[in-house]
């Protein structure tokens, strides 16, 4: 009798372990083929050029802005433009 309970938990223990193994595997080729269709598409250049998808309305706004906060937070560098807290730049 306890060779038959030693193989039973050996099978319960296998079917636990093969369980685990299988829920990795799915869970690594589900997470990898997530990522392969990263970029854009030749077609889809198209759309994405257009000037109401760029980031900022305006340049002269944005370098403006730019101006103000690399000014006030006394920082240099960053924007193509070095400067200090002094706003003298």
């Amino acid at each position: 009798m306890k060779i038959n309970s030693f193989n039973r938990n050996s099978f319960s223990a296998n079917l636990a372990s093969r369980t685990v193994k299988c829920s990795l595997f799915s869970a690594v080729i589900i997470l990898v083929s997530g990522c392969s269709s990263l970029g854009v598409q030749p077609w889809e250049r198209d759309l994405l050029a257009k000037e109401e998808m760029a980031l900022t309305s305006s340049p002269i706004d944005s370098a403006l802005d730019d101006h103000i906060y690399f000014s006030k937070e006394a920082s240099s560098g960053g924007k193509s433009f070095g400067g200090g807290g002094c706003g003298c730049n």
